[in-house]
């Protein structure tokens, strides 16, 4: 029998919980639509989100308490929007470091320093600190208080078998073994994926050489919250060390491994302390106290599988994906992988469309994952150079770097943003996008924006799409009453439609007959949406642009809707 951790994990700053296992004794396990195999951060927001649709699901966690350690630091703007829609944004930013900023060193020289624009209408900041174990409990405790989340602690999947209608699974506890039934098994099980083993399935990609080893320490530094990377030090030559700032005096130390260090002489603590120590001492740190937390070895890997849709079960986060976590990339892409997923999959259960358009979370997420790997490759050749080529090539720019401007632009670690998903099937072929600013592409994720009243756009979102008119300019000062009656008649026959005005007339954000006017000033509407006027975007559930027309012409967003992959409307058309 499965027996997980039962006394809580040592940690110099997090109170660990244990929960109690779960075993449906006698009777048989509760069924619900989805099952979520793993209880890490991508598979607890996949169930928040599901929830926020309606849908029910188990997660089966393995343990029966959250992760060991920080893991996953380093949570973007895009990442915080969704854990925004997942409802647990507020929780996470207070206790959450903001930075906007980073610095890459070499020879004792700063070499570059990389700013991210900030706005005013942007609710988050572009990257933000939390370990993952804090996140895990925050998710947690939102799933507790949500009655369509059953957290199942301490179940451990053995093996299941799918049919046309649903999955059958045989789980494991430390009471012994049961079964069940659900319609649909996404797996959230991480890099080692039981699911994906069992399933004999791929991952495509490369592997890099590289291998970083993980050590977060307490440490009092007065230093502010920002990136920073030490390229070829004394202590460590010919390789790069990265060090970020924790909640609760955390320190992040990254530094990479010599070819010939293996992996149990590298966790030796003689051997991490004399590494802290050696850092701290480059850094002029060498007489500050420090404690050691926890630590571990990652390799650098860019694989994806070339599908996440197979019959009743879906793969999302590191299950789906294995991505250098250079630029932040893995459990930020695992948040947007859970959030085009969600809907389309709530759209599939709830009878409002068919497997064409769950097909489309394949196309649209292993397209976002190849794109990713191919930037990522490009950080990870620089950080950890694969052959001698790649050494010899990064070697001359950080010698180069020393005394011209022209190459440090170069150390940019291109940090994870949101993908646009360009060549979705879920775009219009028959709208304006071609002759309108790229600004906000078909594909591209729809900005937010700050309201006078404080809430963001955003915050008016609802879970199905959203239909934005630009009122602002010449153009666009009264809302076409086709626009205002298509809205309405699909309202009328139960598709998920709102209309924004964006400009209209008033004091304040209010809701009226048929749709939502925000008093938006003409030149915030031209500098963050580049609108002149008139213009309208359809937006998906998960704030992706899919459709979008200069000018309004009756009669086109019904038939966008009408003929998206898998609808209803399209077959009863």
């Amino acid at each position: 029998m499965h027996q997980p951790l039962r006394q809580p994990r040592a940690s110099l700053y997090h109170p660990y919980t244990v929960h109690e296992p779960y075993y449906p004794g006698e009777q048989q396990a509760t069924t619900a639509a989805v099952t979520i195999v793993g209880g890490g951060p991508i598979g607890l927001v996949t169930a928040l989100i599901m929830a926020r649709y309606g849908i029910a699901s188990n997660v089966l966690i393995a343990e029966c308490q959250v992760t060991e350690g920080s893991r996953a630091i380093v949570f973007t703007r895009r990442s915080m929007e969704i854990l925004d829609f997942a409802g647990v944004a507020p929780r996470i930013m207070g206790k959450a470091l903001p930075w906007t900023s980073g610095n890459s060193y070499y020879k004792g020289e700063r070499v570059f320093r990389m700013e991210t624009p900030v706005s005013e209408h942007d609710r988050y900041a572009p990257l933000n600190n939390l370990q993952q174990n804090w996140l895990e409990t925050y998710l947690v405790e939102a799933a507790q208080a949500q009655p369509l989340i059953r957290l199942c602690w301490g179940n451990r999947l053995t093996s299941f078998k799918q049919d046309e209608s649903g999955v059958d699974l045989v789980v494991d506890t430390p009471d012994g073994e049961y079964t069940c039934r659900n319609h649909w098994l996404v797996a959230a099980d991480g890099a080692r994926s039981t699911v994906r083993q069992q399933m004999g399935l791929a991952l495509e990609g490369d592997s890099y050489e590289g291998r970083f080893v993980i050590v977060d320490i307490r440490i009092d530094l007065d230093l502010p919250t920002e990136r920073l990377a030490f390229f070829s030090p004394d202590w460590n030559p010919g390789n790069t060390i990265l060090m970020h700032k924790e909640p609760d005096n955390i320190w992040r130390f990254d530094y990479q491994l010599g070819a010939e260090v293996s992996t149990e002489e590298a966790l030796k603590p003689e051997n991490l302390a004399a590494a802290v120590n050696a850092q701290l001492q480059m850094m002029g740190y060498q007489d500050n106290h420090w404690e050691m937390d926890w630590a571990s070895v990652y390799s650098a890997r860019a694989l994806t599988l070339p599908d996440y849709v197979h019959q009743r079960v879906l793969f999302v986060g590191d299950a789906a994906h294995l991505l250098p976590i250079f630029g932040v990339r893995g459990a930020n892409t695992g948040f947007q992988d859970a959030m085009d997923l969600c809907w389309k999959l709530a759209a599939v259960i709830q009878g409002e469309a068919d497997m064409a358009l769950l097909k489309t979370y394949s196309a649209d997420r292993v397209g976002a994952a190849r794109e990713i790997i191919g930037e990522a490759g490009k950080s990870t050749r620089f950080m950890a150079p694969p052959t001698a080529g790649f050494r010899l090539l990064r070697d001359a720019t950080l010698t180069l770097s020393l005394k011209h401007e022209f190459v440090r632009p170069l150390f940019h670690w291109r940090t994870s943003r949101a993908h646009a998903y360009r060549e979705s099937p879920l775009n219009s072929l028959q709208d304006d996008n071609a002759s309108m600013p790229a600004v906000i592409e078909n594909g591209s994720v729809f900005p937010s924006v700050k309201l006078g009243d404080g809430s963001y756009l955003y915050d008016h979102f609802d879970e199905g799409f959203q239909v934005v008119y630009m009122a602002g300019g010449e153009g666009g000062q009264v809302v076409p009453e086709s626009l205002r009656q298509e809205v309405s008649a699909l309202r009328a026959i139960g598709r998920p439609v709102t209309l924004h005005v964006l400009g209209a007339e008033g004091p304040a954000v209010e809701q009226r007959t048929d749709h939502i006017a925000y008093p938006v000033a003409t030149d915030v509407l031209r500098q963050r949406y580049a609108a002149k006027g008139g213009e309208v975007y359809v937006v998906r559930p998960d704030h992706h642009v899919s459709a979008r027309w200069q000018q309004y012409a009756c009669g086109c967003l019904s038939q966008y809707l009408g003929q998206l992959p898998g609808s209803t409307a399209q077959k009863e058309n």
